[in-house]
């Protein structure tokens, strides 16, 4: 009996939509971020750092339930996020307008 060498090849298993497209959208509101936090680092900066860690910590995961949730979740806190810089914009405008008609 002869040994026979079969090469194994990794398929790289492409990459999930849902998880990407919430990464760029993480990404584009972190641009909303302009100030610093306790140490002078940009807040925007430290939420992408934030972001890649957590996304490089689940890139293995196999769990489809456990993805599944993580997308919710992480969907979820980008709405929350994106509402409150929302009304926080508005009431920086409408301030802005009270202030200007004095």
């Amino acid at each position: 009996m002869s040994n026979i060498f079969i090469p194994l090849i990794r398929v790289k298993k492409p990459p999930n939509v849902e998880a990407l497209r919430l990464y760029r959208d993480i990404l584009r509101a972190c641009r909303k971020f302009t100030w610093a936090n306790e140490q002078g680092e940009p807040w925007g900066e430290v939420i992408k750092k934030s972001t890649r860690a957590e996304f490089e910590a689940a890139r293995n995961e196999t769990d489809p339930v456990l993805i599944a949730r993580s997308l919710v979740v992480g969907r979820d806190c980008l709405m929350q996020l994106e509402e409150k810089i929302a009304a926080t914009e508005r009431k920086m405008f409408e301030h802005i307008q009270n202030t200007r008609r004095r």
